[in-house]
């Protein structure tokens, strides 16, 4: 049983009266204070303890493979899980804060056109402790800076995999572990609309974004197969059922790909899909990804687009890709490497 796939009540309640309470504190600070993965690195605790902790749990993480170091700042680590399957995650500093991109898959189902983690196909869903794990190794890598912001936007489909992403939260936002701030996780989704009636339904608090990439059925569906079994319409009921039930609103991913959904005609549809949501909406140019059918669009298509795109009367913004000299798009380095096939 691997320790960081368990909540502080479940690590305490297996600690039980054979020790001291103490003991557990001194534990979860080793672990989520001084990030340190070790029983025996934990230099305060008793024998009889280590050997009690090695006996019952196990605290592996995922192995780092290789680091790419991109000339933004940007970090994007290959990790190899105990299968052998490879995922990968990324820190991105931005002024005074440092994002995390955390995975919650290997590959994805999903097959968007864009995205190289589609390419892959799904390999299988990560476990709590492989999600934690990639929290954990990202706070001990960037120390003394801390993680300011964590955005489930890696490998794979959040909301396919409800049940290990719903429980990771629920560890990293625990207050004797990370109290990480609900205010400062993101989840993001291609679109499932069951998911995100189950999410806002849960309790699990957290942000919200939603790939959108176009507000038109045609043009959605080229891009995102799964408009096929959540409808714009159907994925707006969704979205207004989470708004009832959430602090936050929603925010819109959309990315810019000529000749795709960089017309006129996609702002006036984006602006009548939105106009009556509590949103925000982050415009991202294309992340050229070889083999794939698009390309990156220019300066000056992106500002006409951006000109046009005041016509939208929600908060808007352009947003950079990040780590575009380092395989920046998701599934790009693991997809290079060929123990990731089966």
């Amino acid at each position: 049983m691997n320790i960081f796939g368990l909540l502080p009540s479940e690590i305490k309640e297996r600690i039980g009266t054979d020790f001291p309470a103490y003991r557990y504190k001194q534990l979860m600070h080793w672990l989520y204070g001084k990030y340190s993965f070790e029983p025996e690195m934990m230099s305060d605790l008793p024998k009889d303890f280590k050997a009690w902790l090695k006996e019952s749990f196990s605290f592996s993480l995922p192995q780092v493979q290789e680091i790419l170091k991109g000339s933004d700042g940007s970090s994007k680590y290959l990790l190899k899980l105990e299968d052998g399957k490879l995922i990968e995650m990324v820190l991105m500093p931005l002024d005074k804060k440092l994002t995390l991109c955390v995975s919650s898959q290997v590959g994805c189902r999903r097959k968007c056109s864009f995205c190289a983690t589609g390419r892959l196909g799904l390999k299988r869903k990560l476990e709590v402790h492989e999600i934690v794990g990639q929290i954990l190794l990202a706070a001990a890598e960037s120390q003394p800076q801390r993680l300011t912001n964590i955005v489930f936007m890696g490998m794979g489909e959040p909301l396919d995999n409800f049940d290990n992403v719903a429980k990771a939260l629920k560890i990293i936002q625990a207050e004797e572990s990370l109290s990480f701030s609900p205010r400062r996780t993101t989840l993001s989704t291609c679109g499932i609309a069951d998911g995100i009636i189950r999410l806002a339904d849960s309790g699990i608090k957290c942000k919200l974004a939603v790939s959108l990439n176009s507000a038109k059925a045609d043009t959605r569906t080229q891009l995102m197969p799964i408009n096929r079994r959540y409808p714009l319409p159907v994925l707006k009921a969704a979205l207004i059922h989470y708004l009832s039930k959430s602090s936050f609103r929603v925010t819109f991913e959309y990315i810019l790909i000529p000749e795709v959904n960089m017309g006129l005609s996609d702002i006036k549809a984006l602006q009548k899909y939105v106009g009556d949501l509590s949103c925000k909406i982050n415009f991202i140019p294309f992340n050229p990804v070889p083999q794939l059918p698009y390309r990156q669009p220019t300066e000056a298509e992106i500002e006409s687009f951006m000109a046009n795109a005041q016509l939208i009367k929600q908060a808007i913004t352009l947003r950079r890709s990040r780590g575009t000299d380092i395989s920046g798009a998701c599934g790009q380095l693991a997809g290079k490497h060929n123990t990731h096939k089966e």
